[in-house]
């Protein structure tokens, strides 16, 4: 399989007018495309739907479902809360600060930046509750080149032990250190 990118990432949504404000106002994407139906073509299963497509730039599209007829939207109560998420990438720092303040200027709860050192990112909820996080690469070739490296090893050595090898302890060893 020769994959080109990624089509579209698809989530439920509460509410596909607010959703399309949301990310509109919030991050600039546009609304490209909606397709409703009474049935899913894929099962033939009657649920109507409303899906939504937004441009979140250089190709990449999300994509979000409304849903009247389900129960409502819940989270899997095993998984931690800030796992699931979607990130989106900005050009710099200074690109990074002023997500930051348009998020807070619409009364968001931004949480960051937190420094990665590879990169800088907040973190915050769209209407339906997903945590959006916004990120600015800051990384040096070198420090790709040296997580690449290890990241086989850290995945062979997590696969025996369940405990996280310290290859890239360096990511997060100031943002720890300041929390001290």
């Amino acid at each position: 399989m020769q994959i080109q990118q990624i089509h579209h990432v698809a989530y439920r949504c509460k509410d596909a007018k607010e959703t399309v404000a949301f990310y509109g106002r919030v991050m600039g994407m546009e609304l490209i495309g909606a397709i409703a139906e009474d049935k899913v073509p894929s099962t033939k299963a009657p649920d109507p739907y409303m899906h939504i497509f937004l441009d979140a730039g250089a190709g990449n599209i999300l994509a979000f479902f409304e849903l009247p007829n389900s129960p409502p939207m819940g989270r899997d109560p095993n998984t931690p809360d800030w796992v699931q998420h979607i990130a989106f990438q900005v050009d710099d720092v200074d690109a990074l600060m002023a997500a930051k303040q348009r998020a807070e200027a619409e009364g968001l709860d931004v949480v960051g930046p937190t420094d990665h050192t590879i990169f800088k990112s907040i973190y915050f909820r769209d209407p339906s509750g997903h945590r959006l996080e916004v990120a600015a690469w800051t990384a040096t070739p070198e420090q790709l080149a040296q997580m690449k490296s290890v990241a086989h090893a850290m995945v062979d050595e997590w696969a025996v032990t369940k405990k996280p090898p310290r290859h890239t302890a360096w990511l997060h060893q100031k943002e720890f250190a300041d929390a001290e």
